[in-house]
């Protein structure tokens, strides 16, 4: 038996990066993975046929998380067919870098949107779903950004940082009926979200590292796997940091 055989995860961003990362893991560990993804169907599918292994166990779903009546529709049919959940993970996020006094407005509202609107449509289905068997566990992926800022990342530290106070908020709503609400916090990890920084910009946010080095998708899911767990059930409203020292 597996350490999460038999249990529903829902994750968001499932498809590339940490969230890929995510779903091989608590598939490896015998879940049942439901993923969303956002609008790259391509590499969805590519990730369906990789993980063909798993049969069933896996389920892709394009699902827009910022829009409030697809995540409605995504979660009406997870009740019909499943009843609940045990973990979500919200990991979806996007990123539109720019100088505050050069951003749009739409640059600012769509990284709110999915980043941190995307975790309260997410997490506001999921709750209720979690407490018709008193269990639950969430997991906001956030970002050291919300408390060291990073120039031209105004919306998203602004985003990251909702997350947090969001995750703070919420598990004081939810301990009593052993639902946990965490948030990772990874720092500079190994994706394409960091694809278009420079060779110099690399260079130098290595050298703000102490291991001097950028994170493996598969350390973001080892602190992801534990807080997940059984054994987790007294930590709630934390940030479990995995950036190197950052």
């Amino acid at each position: 038996m597996k350490k999460y055989s038999g249990q529903k995860v829902v994750i968001t961003g499932a498809s590339r990066g940490i969230g890929k990362a995510l779903s091989l893991a608590f598939l490896e560990e015998g879940a049942l993975v439901i993923g969303i993804y956002g609008g790259n169907k391509e590499s969805a599918d590519g990730f369906q046929l990789e993980c063909a292994a798993y049969g069933e166990r896996l389920e892709l779903h394009q699902c827009d998380v910022s829009d409030p009546a697809q995540v409605a529709a995504f979660f009406v049919n997870i009740e019909e067919r499943f009843d609940t959940i045990d973990i979500l993970i919200n990991n979806a996020g996007i990123r539109k870098d720019k100088l505050l006094a050069l951003m749009d407005h739409e640059s600012w509202q769509q990284v709110i949107d999915i980043n941190l609107g995307g975790t309260f449509n997410m997490c506001k289905h999921a709750v209720l779903l979690m407490l018709k068997q008193k269990y639950g566990r969430i997991i906001n992926i956030t970002s050291p950004v919300a408390s060291i800022g990073i120039a031209g990342q105004t919306n998203y530290g602004a985003s990251k940082a909702g997350q947090i106070g969001f995750t703070r908020s919420l598990c004081k709503e939810t301990a009593r009926k052993k639902i946990t609400v965490n948030c990772v916090s990874p720092g500079f990890i190994e994706t394409e979200l960091i694809a278009d920084l420079s060779p110099e910009q690399v260079k130098a946010y290595k050298k703000t590292i102490p291991m001097r080095r950028f994170g493996k998708v598969e350390e973001v899911a080892a602190a992801v796997l534990f807080l997940a767990s059984k054994e987790a059930a007294y930590i709630s409203g934390s940030v479990l940091e995995v950036n190197g020292g950052l």
